[in-house]
């Protein structure tokens, strides 16, 4: 461990790359301070309050930019969405899918697809915000002339949108720019830069509600505990984040026993599943917040909170369910055993005791099917630990949002923190091996 840490610090190339991605965070951290002009942030205060889960969410990736209502707003979240949008477009557009085909030419049109779209998909998701918030009373800023803002409310509402707008292209923008000169991984760096910085209110939070205010022994042993359940969900996101399941590949034209093999990784679908669940469930909440239906125990707002709330028992159970088909459904699109089969062919390669062909698409599907059982059952679990700890340690709304023992926001920091370090360490060696060259 110490020799790797010595051949990072001793490579003057990654740490380079280290320093520009570390003054990009830095600058990205700025910008979620400074609040979009004429904007009043006092609105989103009283929305947030009342609003469903999935502004929750985005407020976590943005890093609490939302809240504050700043430039950062909706982040790089809008370019998540059409990268995941575009994905599931090239399996009905075929002229998508032939992109995806052309190697680096349909990488680069697939790419400048996805920015157009997420620019676009930015403006419409900060503008339908702003008129959102705008229901409950005015958005704008008191000292603004009643006037003014009776005859151009709706110019300031669009001004205000492409401000935002202007932040994710910036945001993106940074991103790329994490990728081609940084470590790597820009969007998902910026994720985990937004989810990092709730970590210190989690920690006062806890202080706060077992120290602070504690009345007695109890509470620094309910503090010690949850501690404890935190680094231990820590400890096993991380070891089933690297669990992989090798198959083993023999070539004809090669003789002797062959060490390669194609890893499949027991959680291929990631925190999409997760996410795409979370929005599903927490879209109709959010309508009811823009509508101003804070009062869920009457009418239509407590039928869809008791159906689409996963912490009412039918909302629990259909969000295990979107869990469990978005956990196939992504694993089986991003590992396409038709293809693996197809590439073993060209290259005259074989996985031992299976025949080429057909029967080898069927052992890998097969395979995929009953890793993706286990990956799916780790996810379901992660992602309803956090409802039953709030609920057995009778955190408050508040405490909840702020205390998450599980979750998406632990599995993107732990995946994206071992891609991060494997790039950098192979980055490294690669500079370290090209001086034999020289």
């Amino acid at each position: 461990m110490w020799l790797r840490i010595k051949r990072v610090l001793s490579n003057k190339a990654v740490m380079k790359k280290i320093a520009i991605t570390l003054l990009i965070l830095v600058v990205v951290r700025i910008a979620a301070h400074i609040t979009v002009p004429l904007f009043n942030t006092e609105a989103i205060v009283q929305f947030m309050q009342t609003s469903g889960s999935f502004v929750a969410i985005l407020n976590n990736f943005s890093g609490q930019a939302l809240q504050r209502f700043s430039i950062m707003a909706l982040g790089i979240t809008p370019y998540i969405t059409a990268s995941i949008a575009v994905q599931l477009l090239q399996m009905v557009i075929p002229t998508l899918k032939e992109w995806n085909e052309q190697g680096e030419t349909g990488k680069f049109k697939t790419n400048q697809l996805t920015r157009y779209l997420a620019i676009a998909l930015a403006f419409i998701q900060g503008l339908a915000l702003i008129l959102g918030i705008s229901v409950n009373g005015s958005v704008l800023i008191p000292s603004l002339e009643a006037a003014d803002v009776e005859a151009y409310r709706y110019f300031f509402y669009i001004y205000m949108a492409l401000v935002i707008t202007g932040g994710s292209a910036l945001a993106i923008w940074l991103g790329d720019l994490i990728t081609k000169k940084g470590v790597g991984n820009g969007t998902s760096m910026l994720i985990v830069a937004g989810i990092v910085t709730s970590l210190p209110t989690m920690m006062t939070t806890l202080w706060s509600k077992y120290i602070t205010n504690g009345t007695g022994g109890w509470d620094i042993v309910y503090f010690l505990i949850i501690l404890a359940l935190y680094f231990g969900i820590l400890f096993g996101v991380v070891y089933m984040q690297i669990a992989v399941r090798k198959i083993p590949i023999q070539y004809a034209n090669r003789q002797g026993k062959s060490d390669s093999n194609i890893p499949m990784k027991l959680n291929s679908g990631g925190v999409i599943p997760v996410i795409f669940a979370q929005t599903i469930l927490s879209i109709p909440l959010s309508i009811v917040g823009f509508a101003a239906a804070s009062n869920t125990s009457s009418g239509l707002a407590a039928w869809l909170n008791s159906i689409f709330s996963y912490q009412q028992p039918i909302g629990f159970i259909l969000y295990v369910l979107l869990i469990v088909v978005f956990s196939f459904f992504y694993s089986f699109l991003t590992i396409n055993p038709e293809k693996i089969s197809h590439n073993l062919s060209k290259s005259n390669a074989y996985v031992p005791g299976i025949r080429p062909g057909q029967d080898t698409q069927d052992y890998i599907a097969k395979l995929l099917f009953k890793i993706t059982v286990i990956g799916t059952l780790y996810l379901v679990v992660l992602a309803v630990i956090p409802i039953f700890t709030s609920i057995i340690f009778g955190f408050t709304g508040t405490e909840a949002s702020a205390i998450r023992l599980g979750g998406t926001s632990l599995l993107i920091i732990v995946g994206v923190a071992i891609q991060t370090t494997q790039q950098v360490e192979t980055d490294a060696s690669q500079t370290e091996y090209s001086g034999i060259f020289k």
